[in-house]
């Protein structure tokens, strides 16, 4: 019967080894953290794992060597303060979307009671950070996937907040018409990858819903350009269009804004980041 010391670190060797996992990551927190969640209590470097916990653990370690992400084999994601339910169907959140949501939160303390919308919300990071911060917040969390959506409603039960409401439907046409012009920040972390460029992303990726990477165009960046676009006609005077994309279409995303004429557009990162966000105004701001 091994240790749970040699199991750990045997897991977290194979993992280190397999072509199959790509993504940065400590291969041997990720080892502790499943055989937690197969165990449910802390565990002694030198206890020993047996029975049916023991098959179980095995059987995790199999499916992340094949690539398999720890989020969907633990069903939990760590977002800012929050642990949030998710898995296969669903995008996991990415930490990086702990910046869209800063910039999201510095700006709705201009507001009294902000209306916010985040557009492609996955299993709800962004708008539940937002209604968290917020009580007197109106957040409006939206996505096509219907299964997100049930992760994402989870969340909000689990997390305690009920000034969110979760919609399904293609961008901003699920949401109530009297919030047109109303928005006082839309919010988006959408997917931004050519269609060829499928085909180059990590293999752990493959596991997610591939509407969550690509819009299936040729550019990419076909969806992006709908929310610039579209996000005019729900934005109040000065309200504020947050995209989050990647370093390297951050120019053209940057044209999108100015040519649908957002007025102070800038890219802003944290120190390290790949990803950017993208911010602008609706024209009237002072």
């Amino acid at each position: 019967m091994p240790a749970a010391r040699s199991l750990i670190e045997g897991a977290a060797a194979a993992c280190r080894a397999s072509p199959l996992i790509e993504t940065p990551g400590n291969r041997r927190a990720e080892a502790e953290e499943l055989l937690l969640f197969v165990t449910r209590r802390a565990i002694g470097a030198n206890e020993q794992i047996q029975g049916s916990e023991l098959a179980r653990f095995r059987r995790l370690v199999a499916r992340r060597l094949a690539g398999e992400p720890v989020e969907y084999l633990t069903g939990a994601a760590a977002f800012r303060e929050m642990t949030l339910a998710v898995g296969p169907g669903a995008f996991i959140p990415r930490s990086s979307s702990g910046f869209l949501a800063d910039v999201a939160i510095e700006r709705m303390k201009d507001h009294a009671t902000p209306i916010v919308v985040d557009i492609g919300t996955g299993v709800g990071p962004v708008a539940l950070s937002c209604a968290a911060r917020s009580p007197a917040a109106e957040v409006y969390g939206v996505d096509i996937s219907a299964k997100a959506l049930t992760f994402a409603r989870r969340n909000a039960r689990a997390v305690g907040v009920s000034n969110v409401r979760f919609v399904r439907g293609d961008l901003f046409e699920p949401l109530p018409r009297r919030l047109r012009g109303r928005v006082h920040i839309v919010a988006a972390h959408p997917p931004y990858a050519a269609r060829s460029e499928m085909r180059l992303v990590r293999y752990e990726m493959g596991y997610e819903p591939p509407e969550a990477i690509t819009d299936f165009s040729k550019g990419g960046l076909v969806l992006v350009g709908r929310i610039v676009n579209e996000s005019r006609a729900w934005l109040a005077l000065g309200g504020w269009l947050l995209v989050q994309v990647v370093d390297f279409r951050a120019r053209e995303v940057a044209s999108m804004y100015r040519r649908a004429g957002f007025e102070g557009v800038r890219h802003l990162r944290t120190k390290g980041e790949y990803d950017r966000v993208i911010v602008g105004r609706s024209p009237g701001s002072t």
